[in-house]
This record gives C-alpha cells, structure tokens and sequence, in this order.
C-alpha cells in the first residue's frame, strides 16, 4: 500500500458515511415510501371544516415518526457533544502490542469522540460540578476499537455490583425528582459517607478538575488497566491517556453556576466553534506501562479503579496525537446514536481483572440493546466499522444488511464453511492465556481496602488555591445536605483523610470533629505534582478575548486585535451595538456581541479599547462595567490602554491599577511593551494571588 493511500484512511469513515447522507436542498418532498407529496400544510379532512379523515396516510405517517423521534436517553452521559478527527502514532509499537493501529506513523485512523457529563439530563447545563466522560471511538482496519474513559482517572467503586447503587444516590432524589445535575444533596453523600472506597474519587470531585475551562483543556483516562499484547503473545498492563496539548484548565465556581444561566451550552459551542474556526482540538495519546512481573511491586492494587499509577513511579509515554477536525452534520444520528463499549477492542489489547472493567463488558452491550432498538446497533452508520463485517448473525428489530444465501450457522458444508474464522496470524482475535485458579467467592482482595492514602496524596499534591477551592466546594455541597447525621458522616470521613480539612468544613456545615484518635491510620504516599493543575501547559492559543470597543475606538486597538490572533487568541468585538463599527483613523471592526447579548463570564480576557468617544460610547452602558467587574472577580486578564484605562479604574472604583493580571498603557514607552506584556497574560489563564 502506498504512502498516500495510508494518508487516505482517515477519511475511510467520512467516505463510507456518504451513502448515508441525504440532501435536501432543491429536492421534492416526498413520503418515506418515496411518493410525491402535493400537501404539507393541512391534513385531509371532511370539508373545510370537517374532521380529519384516517385515510390521511402522509398525516398518520408524519405524526407517527414525529411521536418516535426520542429514544431513551443514556441512564448516565446522558447531555454530551461529539466531533470526528484522526488519530497517528507517532512511532511502530510492535513491542509492546500487536495493535495496528499503533503502528504505522503514516496511517491515519479516523475517530469520533463523545465528551459528556454524568449526572444531568439531556437537557441540564454543561457547567455543571461532575466528572466528564471522554470516550474514543477508533475505526481500525482491524475493527472497531472503544476508548470509554473520564476526565479523572480512578472512580467511586471498586466492583461494578454496586454501580447501580452510586448512580441511584447521584442522580436526582426519586421522590422530587432534585438536584438536577448536582452531586450537593443527602443521597450523594449518603453513599459516600457509607462507602469509603469512594474517599479517592471524592476528592477528584470536589477539585476544579470538575469544572473543566473547555473539553479541550481537560485529560482523558480510560480509567482501567487493560493489557497490551504483541505478537510474541507477552502482554503488559497498561492505563490509557489523553493530554490536551492546551494544557488542563478550570472555571471557578461562581463562574460555573453563572455560565449555567447565561449560556448552558457553554461546552458544546466552544468546542464547535474551536472546529469551525480551524482550532482544531488536539489530544497526545499516553501508556503508563507495567511489566507483568511487576504486578505486586507496588503499594498500591494496580487493578484498583480506585487508584492511580502515580507518574512520577510509573511515567507516561506519548505515543501518538489525536485531532479533532470536523463537526457532526447530525446530533441524533451521529453524538446521540453513537455506541461505545469497553469491550470493543482488537487484537492487541486485552482486559485485567478489574472487577470494576469486568463488569462494564456486560453492562454497556445491554444498555445499547435497551436506548437504540435491539441488538443490531452496530448497523446505524456512526457505529459501522469501516473493517468489512460477515457473520453468521441475522434479523432482529432494525436489522438493515441483506444477507443472501441459506447458510446462517457454523461449521457449514453448503457453503464451505463460509464465513470462516480467521488463525491470529492472519487476525483473528485471541483472549489473552493469563492463569486463573481460585475458589468461587463473593469477595474483595486485601489489597483494595486501603481506601485513604490515595486521597491523601491527591490532597497532599494540591497548591494552596487549588486546597482553599476544594475546601470552599466541601463547604457548598455539604451546606445543602438536610440531615444532619450525613454531614457529620462525611467529616467523620474527611478526617481520615487530612484533620485540617476537616476542621476547616465542619464549623461551615454544623458539624463536630470526631474524637482524637477514631481515624484510621494511613500511610502517606509521597506527593504526586502531576495531579496540580498549576504543573500543566499555559499558552494564549484559542483563548477567547472580549475586545470593548466603541466607535471612535483608537488605532491600538486593530494592533492589539491582530497580535492577540498571530498568538492565536480569538478576539471578539463587544459594543454597545452589532455590525461594524468605525474607528478614529476609519478603520472599521466588527462588533460580534453587545452588553445585553453577552457577558465577560464567557470570555477568558477582555481588553478595553482606548480613544475618547468610544469611551464615552461604552462608559454610558451600566452594563459595561458590571462586564469588566466580573472579569476581575474571576481572576482574568484584563487589559486597557489611553482613555480605555480611566474606564477600568471607574468600573473598578480604585486608583491604583497596579495588581496581578491587569496590564495598562497610557505612554508612548508603555504602549511600545503593551501588546507582548497583554499576550503573556492571556497566557496565565488566571491571577490566583489577586483578592478575588
């Protein structure tokens, strides 16, 4: 196969998505059995004013599809966003798996890739406090290979028998029906209470790892430990990454919850627009590998979902970008229908004994069966391999292959014992040999039950802003929990992780500090740095900055418009009205956004222009300075020159500029450092140490 025709596989999905694609524009409209159709704007009636006849069978077909066009939504994931892209391997991995996906630098395999949160409904907010899902779907020429991970590594439980369990005390109270999307509230924190395995996972939540900036600035886990196994047949286990090459970032809290009123698609449009404008979102594909030798090496379980490989004992090796380059052309049939499932997987990647990943191998089949119809799912376009299919599999509800000949079973003589299998040199699937011996229990190994050194360490490894948040989150959703006993359930929990954290929640929420000498003993594992997210990358690419402008706006402004997108930033015009607005020298720029129709809370800088009767323009807007206001509170960049910088100081009732974060000109000398100085602080994201 040539070079050129491996760059091609990346578009093998989007090809083989073509036969399924309908285009309407200038065409006649018809029934679904392909009859014209003269009317569309009254049902067939008895007179004028008659009743509706049955006879009307375009109205009995149209409403009949019309009442079928939900199906039921995923019992968790259920509000998420999608978007295609490819994934390369930077170089041949043959060492360590037999995968051919992770092969051939040159190959380009095509993905889809659904983020989400958990708990909320389709149509709850994005911002809201949770985990995010991020799962990979790889269309290998081998088949379908499913990534089904989170933005946090471990999870609340160590055995999938009790994952009903969590997911019925997170979700919504049954006999209200609240919260909506949030985990603040008396059966949430009821089983955590209850359940110390979720100590670890607690933290992670109550991090501002649960309010992501964007999906494109948020790691993905496959979460598990899986097998890698080459062609020797020796297998490594392995944990699964995805680092955004933005860096991870987070909102603040007042800012999530503000976000959820002003724009509760905040996610799903930033990454659209990211992929419209050609910011495409990229992704590196990281292994923490482990010997299988080595499998009792450590202080911890490494088939634990509950823990983490700390990176800085086992580090993670990039082998391979992921990018994200087109939007769906459809949200049901593509981000809604889609299907994932930890146990679609391809020769080379095997399971562990996991008893969290064992028990997802049934659960995600059956739910599939349950939300898209019955067992022929992998027919819908979105879910077809781009690997040729043949089996002995047929009918079912939905079933759309047309299987010719008599023979439907296996060993055949009719047909030669066609479809045949496949030896695994030539492919075929093989389990990998592992040993396994033991008496049947209903048990759980010794090694799993250290539940808070993990925690520990998470909470050990956290900057000071990163702890003072993590307490304030503490302190909210326990505040709304009702009884009593399950807030002082939780500190008796706290406590066994960190006294000081305890004491600093419980006189918030009405509790007492348990007794000296209750808490369990644990060891302290050392710190983890790769856990802050102050370690990670910051940069001023795709970074949205709020350019207030007014007409009469001065000559800085289009310099600083053009250095923030050769950074590449995206500056946006707010005004007090749309369409283009002129400047002193009659340049014109276009104004995207008014007070009215946007807020500073869904940017992350803003920069105020000079000139005088611009200005005047936007000083006159009340609602102008409420913007800058609340950009300042959370944090953000802030940027002002000439006249634009009198502006600041009157939103901001206070004199003296000079504090973190803002960066002003008013001289010659100062303009001349403006735009890199404005750059670099774009970059920080935030200015943690200005009083917020």
């Amino acid at each position: 196969m040539s070079r050129e025709d491996k760059n091609m596989k990346k578009d093998a999905k989007d090809e083989q998505l073509d036969s399924f694609r309908v285009d309407n524009d200038g065409q006649k409209l018809t029934t679904n059995q392909g009859l014209k159709v003269s009317e569309d704007e009254f049902s067939l009636k008895a007179g004028e004013r008659g009743p509706t006849l049955m006879e009307d069978f375009h109205f009995r077909e149209k409403m009949t599809h019309f009442d079928h066009e939900r199906i039921p939504e995923r019992i968790v994931h259920a509000r998420g966003f999608g978007a295609h892209g490819y994934f390369q391997v930077y170089e041949p991995l043959i060492s360590i798996t037999k995968a051919g996906f992770l092969q051939d630098p040159s190959v380009k395999t095509p993905v889809f890739v659904r983020f989400s949160t958990v708990a909320g409904s389709r149509g709850s907010a994005d911002t809201v406090r949770d985990v995010r899902g991020f799962s990979t779907k790889f269309y290998t020429e081998e088949g379908n290979y499913d990534l089904v991970g989170n933005n946090m590594p471990v999870f609340f439980i160590q055995d999938a028998i009790k994952f009903p369990d969590f997911i019925h005390a997170v979700k919504p109270e049954p006999h209200n029906e609240v919260p909506q999307a949030s985990s603040a509230h008396d059966t949430f924190w009821d089983f955590m209470a209850n359940n110390p395995e979720t100590a670890h996972m607690m933290m992670w939540s109550m991090s501002d790892r649960a309010l992501p900036r964007s999906f494109r600035m948020m790691e993905g886990f496959g979460v598990h430990t899986f097998r890698l196994v080459n062609e020797e047949g020796k297998a490594h286990f392995v944990k699964f990454h995805w680092k955004p090459v933005l860096g991870v970032h987070s909102l603040v809290w007042d800012e999530n919850q503000k976000i959820a009123g002003k724009d509760p698609d905040f996610h799903r449009r930033d990454l659209w627009d990211a992929i419209e404008t050609g910011n495409y979102p990229e992704f590196e594909f990281g292994l923490q590998i482990i010997k299988e030798e080595d499998e009792f090496n450590f202080d911890f379980d490494i088939l634990d979902p509950t823990k983490i490989w700390p990176e800085e004992i086992v580090p993670v090796r990039k082998v391979g970008k992921m990018t994200l380059t087109r939007n769906t052309d459809n949200f049901f049939a593509e981000t809604e229908q889609i299907a994932f499932h930890p146990g679609h997987v391809v020769p080379g990647i095997d399971f562990s004994n996991d008893p969290l990943l064992q028990g997802r191998l049934f659960s995600y089949t059956d739910t599939q069966i349950s939300r898209l119809g019955g067992p022929n799912f992998a027919e819908i376009p979105i879910n077809r391999p781009i690997a040729p299919v043949h089996n002995n599999q047929r009918d079912g509800m939905h079933r759309m292959t047309v299987n010719r000949g008599p023979v439907s079973y296996h060993r055949n003589g009719i047909a030669g014992n066609s479809p045949s299998t496949s030896t695994p040199q030539e492919g075929g699937y093989q389990h990998y040999a592992e040993k396994v011996e033991g008496r049947k229990v209903q048990a759980r190994s010794e090694s799993f039950k250290d539940f808070y050194s993990q925690a520990k360490m998470f909470w050990n490894s956290m900057s000071d802003i990163e702890k003072k948040h993590m307490t304030s989150a503490f302190q909210f959703e326990l505040g709304k929990v009702q009884r009593m006993e399950v807030r002082q359930s939780v500190i008796n929990l706290l406590t066994n992780i960190d006294p000081k954290l305890a004491a600093d929640v419980a006189p918030k929420i009405g509790a007492q500090l348990p007794e000296p000498g209750e808490q369990t003993k644990n060891p302290t594992p050392p710190d983890s740095p790769a856990l802050s997210m102050m370690n990670t990358i910051f940069s001023a690419k795709t970074r949205k900055v709020a350019i207030i402008a007014g007409a009469g706006f001065d000559q800085t402004t289009t310099d600083v418009m053009k250095a923030l997108e050769e950074a590449g930033a995206m500056a946006e015009v707010v005004s007090d009205r749309l369409g283009p607005i002129a400047g002193q020298g009659g340049e014109e720029i276009e104004a995207m956004h008014t007070f009215l129709t946007s807020d500073s809370l869904l940017f992350d800088a803003i920069y105020i222009a000079g000139g005088k009767e611009g200005v005047n323009l936007i000083a006159s807007d009340p609602d102008a300075k409420d913007f800058v206001r609340e950009a300042y509170k959370h944090l953000k960049p802030i940027g002002a020159v000439n006249e634009g910088t009198a502006f600041l100081q009157q939103s901001l009732a206070v004199e003296d500029l000079n504090v973190p974060g803002i960066v002003t000109a008013t001289s010659k000398d100062e303009l001349s450092e403006f735009e890199n100085k404005f750059v670099e602080a774009v970059a920080s994201h935030r200015f943690w140490d200005r009083k917020m």
